[in-house]
């Protein structure tokens, strides 16, 4: 248990026993003491009593001496609580020794789906794939460590009309010829190539949509040509996640098509439900509380009158497949926030139709836009969207340079391998340690910098408590108890113990610009540290406790970091 849930769950009794009924202490961080209780001042009105009258009651009944040095009443009625130097110490050496740095596995484990990436087979992956991929990941780490079976959905773009077109621009080039041009990872200009041809080619259009009748129709030759590309596709993607690190695997690709043949059966049991109703030239679901803005409700098209399926029905279909046959409880859809409504519709049409039951839960985690300098979108030059492997390999080249200038001593693999984990962690702390519900600004120089709230800064903090370790010889020592005595001391205790409470926060409310936060904050707290508290000249006793507070804070950086999906190198 953290230290504000330990004050929070004592303080709560007291608190309950002056106001006859439960009450919510409100314990937070104070600039005044460690801690601080707020619930009096809401209190007041409703006892009739002055709120410091209140507070002061709760102090005489408080049982806190074994917790806290020093508890007062300030202002209106605060109440201030100073945390005992022994506990701050027992708790960090408990977190020491627990390779699990305090954060228990869960105790009763789900089946989690995450939904995240999801590029266009045919299609470089660009910057909007950048959140979701990003995002995603951490999500799939996060939940994976604490004991959650996840499964990794990458839901490809890899069905439908378009490929009609194409898989006939494949045949006309040749399978080797295609082959060879999708293998180099040329996916925009094949694609561009078979769009040109059919905007100018009306024998082109006629062999398109003949092909797309074929492909439904399980043509084994068309097939074979759909096939090619989506392998070739999968390889280049692949290629990019490894590139950015992430834990994505050609096992996880889950596209469009592996639900065609569940349609028919989900349009049909929507049906028979009396979910769908006809509207203009497509069957529709209508579910409560979703209007447009002339107040009528939105549709969500299933079926279109030719005989085609909306994306809603794929949806539809991979929704209960998963809450069916993998058994999910909770369904993690990481979209950008312009799908919020449609993912919405689908969850309630999904509600009506049986297939989402509790304990079962749907969520859309959503994201907001990658900014250029402009407040727009991000775009190249030319006013394209940016290719992700450019983007990435501009990162990875930056932070390179910017190792070989801190690192005249390191040879050129080292430098290639901090460069990297600088360039790539750089990229996702950016897009992880904002809100993920807003825009941000793609800025090089604040992503890179060795100061602020960046992964640099972070990696840094690493790196330098490595170096106390290289410089001193040695591991650090085990089964040392912690001195927390110095305020610089009590500071970084402060912080390393609010690890657990924070990664509980995150899992379930998947903000990781909270555990962003929380690793700044540990970071701050061990410069404060470092600058005061001498570490390898102090007297032994002293010493062997300051080694355990550094490893501690290292392990903490390492792995909330690598929850991020961010890599920690011994040496910057």
């Amino acid at each position: 248990m953290d230290l504000e849930s330990l004050l929070t769950d004592r303080l709560a009794r007291s608190f309950a026993a002056v106001a006859g009924g439960p009450v919510d202490p409100v314990v937070r961080r104070s600039r005044h003491a460690d801690f601080q209780a707020e619930a009096a001042l809401s209190l007041a009105r409703r006892l009739g009593r002055p709120p410091r009258e209140i507070a002061a009651e709760v102090v005489e009944r408080a049982a806190l001496a074994d917790l806290c040095s020093s508890v007062t009443v300030s202002g209106p009625g605060f109440v201030n609580l100073t945390v005992a130097d022994d506990l701050l110490g027992t708790l960090v050496s408990r977190m020491a020794a627990d390779p699990r740095l305090g954060v228990p596995t869960v105790t009763a484990p789900e089946t989690v789906v995450v939904d995240y990436s999801a590029p266009n087979v045919a299609k470089e992956m660009h910057v909007g794939h950048l959140r979701s991929t990003i995002i995603g990941d951490a999500t799939a780490r996060l939940l994976e460590w604490l004991g959650h079976r996840v499964v990794r959905a990458n839901h490809l773009g890899d069905w439908g009309t378009p490929f009609g077109m194409l898989i006939a621009h494949l045949a006309d080039l040749g399978e080797s010829t295609a082959a060879s041009k999708l293998s180099i990872g040329d996916l925009d200009s094949f694609y561009k190539g078979a769009r040109a041809k059919f905007d100018a080619d009306e024998a082109f259009r006629r062999r398109a949509r003949e092909r797309v009748v074929a492909l439904q129709g399980g043509d084994e030759p068309t097939l074979r040509l759909w096939r090619l590309l989506v392998a070739e596709s999968e390889s280049y993607f692949l290629a990019v996640y490894d590139r950015l690190d992430v834990l994505l695997t050609r096992a996880d690709f889950v596209g469009e098509s592996h639900y065609n043949d569940m349609l028919g059966p989900v349009t049909d049991e929507l049906d028979r439900l009396g979910l769908l109703v006809e509207s203009g030239d497509a069957a529709c679901a209508f579910p409560a509380g979703f209007p447009g803005r002339d107040g009528e409700p939105v549709p969500l098209i299933v079926r279109k009158r030719d005989g085609g399926y909306g994306y809603a029905a794929t949806d539809l279909a991979a929704l209960r497949y998963r809450t069916g046959e993998l058994g999910a409880t909770r369904l993690l859809y990481v979209v950008g926030l312009p799908q919020r409504q449609h993912f919405e519709m689908v969850y309630a049409v999904a509600r009506q139709a049986g297939w989402l039951r509790p304990p079962a839960r749907a969520e859309h985690v959503g994201f907001g836009l990658v900014l250029g300098p402009d407040g727009r979108k991000l775009a190249s030059r030319a006013g394209d969207s940016v290719k992700l492997v450019e983007l990435l390999d501009e990162a990875v080249a930056r932070a390179t340079a910017l190792a070989r200038q801190k690192n005249p001593g390191l040879g050129p693999a080292a430098v290639a391998e901090v460069g990297r984990a600088i360039g790539i962690g750089a990229v996702k702390y950016a897009d992880l340690s904002v809100d993920r519900s807003r825009d941000y600004v793609f800025d090089w120089d604040r992503m890179l910098a060795l100061s602020g709230n960046t992964a640099p800064y972070l990696q840094y903090a690493h790196a330098r408590i490595r170096s106390i370790f290289r410089r001193a010889g040695r591991a650090a020592p085990e089964g040392v108890p912690v001195l927390v005595g110095e305020p610089a001391e009590r500071a970084l205790a402060r912080e390393l113990l609010d690890f657990g409470a924070v990664v509980g926060a995150v899992d379930r409310t998947l903000e990781f610009h909270r555990l962003a936060g929380h690793l700044y904050a540990v970071a701050v707290a061990f410069s404060g540290f470092f600058e005061h508290c001498p570490v390898l000249r102090a007297e032994p006793t002293v010493r062997e406790s300051r080694l355990v507070l550094c490893d501690l804070t290292a392990r903490v950086l390492r792995q909330g970091l690598h929850l991020l999906g961010i890599a920690a190198p011994d040496r910057m």
